[in-house]
Parts: structure tokens; C-alpha cells; sequence
């Protein structure tokens, strides 16, 4: 079990480049949600490995032994190993324990507060119009959900841009994009490696969005205009109610998504043989790595029952 329970804990190494190689390759949506997929699986064996760890260390312990009516004797692995491993994971899932309740409080706070920001001022439908010179605009999650724009982002754009960029912005609504977001940063505080999904999951979320918008108002062209022009006069200042845990047409890599819209639609051809077979390398590889994962914790988890009943006499 002591070999097994590490697998958890450093096949991230594998499967996170895999991943953010693969997302690359699709489409947003699929992107995203295998992105948030991928952490929410690697968060969790990461959780059992260290679970298992402070398990079979706490089994060592005399009082617990006593408790379970162990045999120290019939316990395996070395406890000058297990012990001090067990302690170690004890500390580990504590802090992600703490980081995961302050991340999650910290996301509720934001959101309440900038619905408390915006709840004073004159709402159409969706729409919360700020009287605020400085251009912004940005998807408030909540029930119901807001497009919040600002006076100045209005004086900014033309009114074929402005429903673009309202129909960008109830699309992160109608996805729900900002679970994706907190999903993975939940998942992240259980892994370091995980973080490094945050960003390639914002630009798919992004993407994904822009693709909607450009759906909704049938022209691609002037989505394009309507997220650069935004970007370009985009100016949220430190009093801004905006919170740092919601989605804007305005943030990410700008020139790259604006490049996706206005790149030509591909004929329709066969698809490269060498593009696709690295396609599938890297989707082989990665549920390989996830499977693997899972396989190592629950193969740990069982050498611990048997252990446990061979102790228990």
C-alpha cells in the first residue's frame, strides 16, 4: 500500500500538460469541460492518497490500535515510514481544508457584495446599467443572473456591438461559467500542479462565450469589433464593484480570441492523419493517467482493508 498511495500524489506531473495539450486541440466547450473534469479527478485520487496515508499512519498509534482491537505487530509497512508520512498527510489535507473553505467564502463574499453594489441601480430585464464613466462591463452570477455594464462601456460602443457583447456576457451566465472557475480553483488547493488548468480553463470559458455571441448575433465580424473596442476602452478602477471571481468579455488573451473570430471557417477536408494520431496519443495518455490515478488509490485503499483484517485477527 505504502508504493500504491504515492501514485495519486505525482501522476499530475503526467496528466496536467497532457490536458492543457488536448484542450488546445478542441473546442472551447469540450476544452473546459474536460479541463474542469481532469482537475476535479486528479483533485480527488490526490485527496484519497492522502486520506490513506493518514490512515495507515493512525493505525499505528496505539490508542487506535486499541480502539480498532489491532495487532501492532500484524500491521504492515515500516512505521518509521508510516508515521511520520501520516502526519505529514494530516497536515496536508488540513490546509487544503482551510484554503478550500476560505477560497469558497471568499467567492460567496465577492458575489454578494457586488449584488449589493449593483442592487440600487435600475435594472432591464437582465441588464444593470452603472452610472459609471469608466467603461466595464462583466456577468454577475446569482439568482437571477446580471449583465452589468457600465455608462461609460455603452458611450463606447456602436448598438450592433453592444449586443454582441451582452450576448457574450449572458452566455458565461447561461453556462454557468463561473462554477468551472471555482470547480478547479477548489481542485487546485488540493494539487499545486492543478493551478496551471486555471488559465487554459479562463480562455476556453472565454472562447466558448465568444462563440455563443457570435452565434446569437450572426456575425462574427462585429462580435471581433465588439470585444476588441471593449478591451481597448476597458478601465475597471479600484473602486469598482466588480469581483475578481467573475467573467468579462474584456479579460484574457484579447488579440489571440479575436484572431479565432475572424480566422476563415475551414473547408471542409479530411483531417490530418498525423494531427489526429497525436490527438488520440494525448487522449490515450491522459485518461491513462487518470485511470491509473484512481486505480493506484483504490488499490492502496484495498491493501489497507486487507491489512486492517489481517491485524483485526
Amino acid at each position: 500500500m505504502i508504493f500504491a498511495v504515492w501514485i495519486p500524489l505525482l501522476m499530475p506531473l503526467l496528466a496536467v500538460p497532457a490536458a492543457r495539450r488536448l484542450a488546445e486541440s478542441l473546442p472551447p466547450r469540450a476544452a473546459a469541460w474536460l479541463l474542469t473534469g481532469c482537475a476535479v479527478a486528479l483533485a480527488g485520487c490526490t485527496t484519497a492518497a492522502l486520506g490513506l496515508l493518514l490512515t495507515a499512519g493512525a493505525l499505528r498509534l496505539p490508542p487506535v490500535a486499541a480502539l480498532g482491537h489491532l495487532s501492532l505487530p500484524l500491521l504492515g509497512d515500516d512505521p518509521a515510514l508510516s508515521v511520520p508520512a501520516a502526519g505529514a498527510a494530516a497536515g496536508l489535507l488540513t490546509a487544503c481544508a482551510l484554503a478550500a473553505a476560505h477560497r469558497a467564502r471568499r467567492h460567496h463574499v465577492e458575489l454578494r457584495t457586488a449584488r449589493l453594489a449593483t442592487g440600487p441601480h435600475p435594472a432591464t430585464g437582465d441588464l444593470c446599467v452603472l452610472p459609471d464613466s469608466a467603461p466595464d462591463a462583466y456577468a454577475l452570477p446569482g439568482r437571477p443572473g446580471r449583465v452589468v455594464v457600465t455608462a461609460g462601456m455603452l458611450r463606447a460602443l456602436p448598438p450592433d456591438e453592444r449586443e454582441a457583447l451582452f450576448a457574450h456576457e449572458r452566455a458565461h451566465l447561461a453556462g454557468r461559467h463561473h462554477l468551472f472557475l471555482l470547480t478547479v480553483a477548489l481542485a487546485a488547493v488540493c494539487h499545486p500542479l492543478l493551478r496551471s488548468l486555471r488559465a487554459p480553463l479562463a480562455y476556453a470559458l472565454e472562447r466558448w462565450a465568444d462563440e455563443s455571441a457570435a452565434s446569437r448575433v450572426g456575425d462574427r465580424r462585429v462580435t471581433a469589433r465588439a470585444i476588441g473596442r471593449a478591451a481597448l476602452a476597458a478601465r475597471p478602477t479600484a473602486a469598482s464593484p466588480r469581483p475578481r471571481t467573475v467573467l468579462a468579455a474584456t479579460t484574457g488573451p484579447i488579440p489571440r480570441r479575436v484572431a479565432a473570430l475572424l480566422a476563415p471557417a475551414p473547408a471542409p477536408a479530411p483531417p490530418l492523419r498525423t494531427a489526429a494520431l497525436a490527438r488520440r496519443l494525448i487522449a490515450t495518455a491522459l485518461l491513462a493517467c487518470v485511470t491509473f490515478s484512481a486505480a493506484a488509490a483504490l488499490d492502496a485503499a484495498a491493501d489497507l482493508h486487507e491489512m486492517v483484517e489481517v491485524a483485526q485477527g
